[in-house]
């Protein structure tokens, strides 16, 4: 039997890591948005240096009455920071398109994946258009989901609510894409979906053709409720990976 080394371990222990984590945009009263990388329900956010630096070039965009303003993030100490932030009745949606491909051995073969991050702001339930190739959007009714992948209805997926203590609950689409969740607490709650496709393909990469065995969707929608009982208290900030 093949043993691996310390060093080979500790490699799949992060790329392991970095593919469980989605991001997501807070926007603190008054501040620009932010793109976060980590886990919200465990009140971790990756820092740099560290994993966050496995991003290539998240964008973000505002989408308002105004019409849609496309950037490029800035890189922090903890996160990517947008030149713009929501006002009541906008959305954001962000997304990384060029995080590196990564291999790992499935039944023995070496498989070549794709993670693709994606994340969505709502300021409210008003009906939203899909933006994202996976994304989930408000439908209108509140606390109601639809969930899209490439611009179709996707039904019997998993979406979790999360919140920043840590309570969750686990839903399932319906069979046109619908999920509903009751949010009884002020406060931020993220809502995360994610989907494997299968399909082999390729994208442009810095030194030519990047090959691809699959490609993971992740995405994660936020929305800060601002009525409801007090929420339960965050536990301490977990340390960010290296």
């Amino acid at each position: 039997m093949m043993k691996l080394s310390i060093s080979a371990v500790a490699l799949l222990a992060t790329v392991a890591s970095a593919q469980a984590h989605q991001i997501w945009i807070e926007q603190a009263e008054g501040q620009n948005a932010i793109i976060r990388f980590g886990e919200f329900g465990e009140n971790l956010r990756e820092a740099s240096p560290g994993l966050l630096d496995k991003f290539g070039k998240p964008t973000g965009t505002l989408i308002s009455a105004k019409g849609e303003q496309k950037s490029d993030a800035t890189k922090t100490a903890n996160g990517f920071t947008l030149p713009f932030k929501a006002a009541s009745g906008d959305g954001i949606v962000a997304e990384d398109a060029s995080y590196p491909l990564y291999t790992w051995k499935q039944q023995g073969k070496d498989t070549t994946n794709w993670f693709y991050p994606a994340a969505r702001l709502i300021t409210g339930f008003a009906e939203q258009k899909p933006k994202l190739i996976l994304d989930l959007v408000p439908t209108g009714r509140d606390g109601e989901f639809k969930l899209f992948f490439k611009e179709q209805p996707k039904a019997k997926t998993k979406v979790t609510l999360v919140t920043e203590s840590g309570w969750s609950k686990e839903a399932t689409t319906d069979e046109q894409g619908l999920v509903k969740f009751d949010m009884p607490w002020k406060g931020t709650y993220v809502a995360e979906v994610s989907f494997t496709d299968r399909t082999a393909g390729e994208r442009a990469g810095a030194n030519g053709a990047e090959k691809y065995d699959g490609v993971s969707y992740a995405t994660a929608v936020t929305y800060v409720n601002a009525s409801g009982l007090a929420p339960i208290p965050a536990g301490p900030a977990a340390t960010p990976g290296k």
